[in-house]
């Protein structure tokens, strides 16, 4: 098994940093999640139905000024 930060070999047996060869590279990867380098995408089909990252309004295309009402 090879590191998936420096592709260095490592091994499963009694390591504690698993998958990765040292702590090093544990937190090279964490900081890697926590500044967004890595995305997991949805299915195109799946966008614009509440799970693609869009309000109720902006996915049916209403307006701010629609959702707000006129007041009278």
């Amino acid at each position: 098994m090879r590191c998936p930060i420096c592709r260095q070999e490592t091994f499963a047996k009694g390591d504690t940093f698993r998958p990765f060869c040292s702590e090093r590279c544990r937190l090279i990867d964490l900081d890697n999640w926590l500044a967004d380098r890595y995305r997991i995408s949805a299915p195109s089909d799946k966008l614009g139905r509440g799970e693609g990252g869009t309000s109720c309004g902006e996915a049916s295309g209403e307006t701010m000024s629609e959702t707000q009402g006129s007041g009278e």
